[in-house]
């Protein structure tokens, strides 16, 4: 059968109001629109023109009525389901609208001003007095159009609004130039179209004239002759919608011969079936329809009864000659096709303009979002320690970690050390090392007049452990800016407080003999207990065991190893932080190993103060005595400069430096104390070292004694005798003060009585 042959008007007895549910609203009757692309295409098209170009907060305009609503309401209904857009404001232009409404659609857009991208589904005459509005509202070049087919490729919607439209991208079905229908349509007369019954109202209308046979127009006194010719005396351009007019009536006559095939397979024109089906019945032939259509395209249908979207993109643009003219920049065939490099953009920008709500987050900093917006959020740094996780959370680094300077990984914490080019290191180095020089002179000198009266008198042995735990106090500088490993750690715990241990044992030996003997002296002439040179290294070698005891007990419970210290200069900022290469010794341990050489120090200095009215001519109390005094004070500055600086970002080097240099002093302070002045003796004074006449030891303390007595004031005196009563017979007291040539060195402190 010829489909051409077919007509509408032969199958008057089919009942199409049976197909009213399987249709929308308005097109319930209209098979021409199911040829037309429907709005969810273009809305489609539309969201993925603002995806492609980053977008992501944009705005809407519709006419109020079906077209514009509907098509904003499936713009919204698919940039939901795409995700990443979001819609700002959502206007509406109400029918008969005033100029006003237009300027105060632009001012509400205008309250947010990054979504500068506008979706526009508008009749032409609602997009002019948005274009107008936006003219006097002085924002041309703000807002970033996206018409839809209802502006198109259309001069009429911009005309003189054509600097406001630069830059405006525009939707428009494909079609093509039907071939013959312009020579048909301008060939068409009053005369040879009369069963149009609207084309007399479309004579007046396009050549402003009036018929006058009941003519209904009032605007115009000039009459039509009838002589008038379409694309002569009227411009004329074929309607774009031409090819989907004739394929709609194709389809429906496909449809029709079909459903005749199938249902009067031995009848020509309609039979009996055919005149009893239902609109249902016709609707799926309609929708299992295909043919090529009249521009050669496929003509189709999906499950909705829809044809497919095909859309050409247009932007309007300034050409060369300064003139703006729609360009095409893409297509829309089921996907979108869009030239990005041949766009064009208002105020000549290069790059792509933004529509967003909220700017991308920096590296290194998270996404907060607005509650209701999923497009707009607050970028907050991953402040401290935290870096970015993803886009939305900050994690905290390991302990032994610090974030990157982007924020977006983590890295080891740098480990630092005393190094020894550090001033923290040179001070106490270059110290010990004078110190060390000074204490070998010394030792030296010693041991070369190691017969001498001199340093026979000073008790060589208990001289040379004095000079030992010196030097140890010394070489510990060494072991505490060493680079910590476990050998380091343990040579710090046995020489920590070893030095000071062998030097205030010493020192506490000799101040406790001087003791025990004046005291003894007050009652008995008989020689204390454990005063040779034997008893006196026995004993300080009984002080110096407890010292090594505790070291051991200490290696037992907690084996000497190192740490990286992640805590001690954690600074608030993380690019300062640096883990600290350190032995496993606490703050604690270090004032526990030291703890018992400061008992000695203290106890030697007790016995210094008890020994101070001595006469210097018999022994070393009274130089002991200032050596206690000093270092006392050395160590009292010390302990509150240590554990002040507990919490200092710079603990390492204060506590290191502050330890170090203390004991380098309290070392210099006995080496300058007690041995300076003999070695300058010797060196530069022999005469003065040579053997004077010995005493008993019974002299030695009734000369103590006497010296005792003559120290008071008189009137505390026994009896109240004067001064001058011990010097009344000078020869029957031949250790008497008077006479100062009677005054001879004590004995010799290496003998046993």
């Amino acid at each position: 059968m010829d489909v051409q042959k077919w007509s509408v008007s032969k199958i008057p007895q089919i009942s199409y109001a049976s197909t009213a549910p399987e249709l929308s609203d308005d097109r319930r009757y209209d098979f021409f629109s199911r040829v037309v692309p429907p709005d969810s295409f273009q809305a489609q098209a539309m969201v993925d023109i603002i995806r492609a170009l980053g977008w992501t907060f944009v705005s809407t305009i519709a006419s109020e009525g079906s077209y514009g609503e509907k098509g904003i309401e499936a713009f919204t209904q698919l940039s939901k389901e795409a995700g990443g857009i979001c819609v700002a404001q959502s206007l509406k232009i109400p029918h008969n609208p005033k100029m006003e409404d237009y300027d105060k659609a632009i001012q509400q857009l205008l309250e947010t001003q990054h979504s500068r991208a506008v979706i526009i589904f508008a009749s032409e005459e609602d997009i002019r007095g948005v274009l107008n509005a936006t003219k006097r509202a002085n924002q041309v070049g703000h807002f970033l159009w996206i018409g839809s087919d209802s502006w198109g490729a259309k001069s009429s919607p911009i005309h003189q609004l054509e600097d406001v439209s630069v830059g405006a991208i525009t939707i428009l079905p494909k079609r093509s130039s039907i071939k013959g229908f312009d020579e048909y349509f301008t060939a068409l007369t009053l005369e040879n179209n009369r069963r149009n019954v609207w084309f007399a109202e479309f004579w007046e209308e396009n050549f402003d004239c009036r018929l006058l046979s009941a003519s209904k127009r009032e605007d115009t006194s000039r009459k039509c002759t009838g002589q008038e010719r379409i694309g002569i005396n009227s411009k004329y351009e074929q309607e774009g919608k031409v090819q989907f007019v004739i394929d709609a009536m194709y389809a429906m006559a496909h449809a029709l011969h079909n459903m005749q095939r199938d249902l009067c397979p031995d009848h020509l024109g309609i039979c009996p079936q055919m005149e009893s089906a239902e609109g249902r019945t016709l609707l799926k032939y309609i929708r299992n329809t295909s043919f090529n259509g009249s521009a050669g395209t496929s003509v189709v249908f999906n499950k909705n009864g829809d044809a497919p979207g095909r859309y050409d993109l247009f932007q309007f643009q300034m050409t060369n000659s300064s003139t703006p003219e729609y360009k095409v920049v893409g297509q829309w065939v089921e996907s979108l096709q869009l030239r990005l490099e041949e766009l064009q953009w208002p105020d000549g920008e290069q790059d792509v303009p933004i529509s967003v709500c909220s700017l991308p987050c920096k590296t290194g900093e998270r996404k907060k979002r607005v509650k209701g917006m999923p497009c707009c959020w607050h970028c907050e740094l991953c402040d401290g320690y935290q870096y970015q996780y993803d886009e939305t959370s900050c994690r905290l680094c390991a302990y032994n970690m610090r974030p990157n300077p982007n924020r977006t990984a983590c890295q080891p914490i740098p480990i630092v050390k005393l190094e020894w080019h550090s001033p923290w290191a040179i001070i106490p180095v270059f110290l010990a090392m004078l110190g060390i020089i000074a204490t070998i002179f010394v030792m030296a000198t010693f041991v070369r007049h190691n017969d001498t009266p001199i340093v026979r008198a000073s008790g060589r042995e208990l001289s040379y452990v004095l000079l030992t735990g010196i030097f140890l106090c010394y070489i510990i500088t060494f072991l505490m800016i060493a680079m910590p490993d476990v050998a380091v750690c343990a040579f710090r715990r046995i020489f920590l407080g070893l030095g000071m241990c062998i030097s205030y044992a010493a020192l506490l030996t000799k101040t406790n003999r001087i003791y025990r003997i004046f005291e003894q002296g007050k009652q008995t002439v008989t020689a204390p207990r454990f005063i040779s040179p034997t008893s006196q290294i026995a004993i300080t070698s009984s002080l110096i065991c407890v010292q090594l005891l505790g070291v051991l007990v200490w290696f037992a419970v907690d084996p000497p190893n190192t740490i990286i210290d992640y805590d001690e200069q954690k600074t608030v900022n993380p690019m300062l932080a640096r883990g600290v290469l350190k032995c496993d010794i606490t703050d604690l341990q270090i004032i526990c190993s030291l703890g018992y050489s400061i008992l000695l120090m203290v106890t030697c200095t007790i016995y210094a103060i008890k020994t101070r009215d001595v006469p210097e001519d018999f022994n070393e109390a009274k130089p002991i005595g200032f050596t206690m005094y000093t270092t006392c004070i050395v160590w009292l500055a010390f302990i509150p400069i240590f554990f002040g600086t507990a919490q200092s970002a710079e603990k390492l080097y204060i506590q290191t430096t502050t330890l170090t240099i203390s004991m380098n002093l309290s070392a210099s302070v006995a080496l300058g104390m007690l041995y300076m002045p003999k070695v300058y003796i010797i060196i530069f004074h022999p005469e003065m070292n040579v053997q004077k006449r010995k005493r008993s030891f019974k002299a030695v303390v009734t000369a103590a004694t006497m010296s005792s007595r003559l120290s008071q004031k008189p009137n505390e005196r026994p009896n109240g005798e004067a001064k001058t009563e011990l010097c009344e017979n000078p020869a029957a007291d031949p250790m008497s003060k008077c006479p100062a040539e009677t005054i001879a060195r004590p004995q010799d402190e290496d003998g046993d009585d």
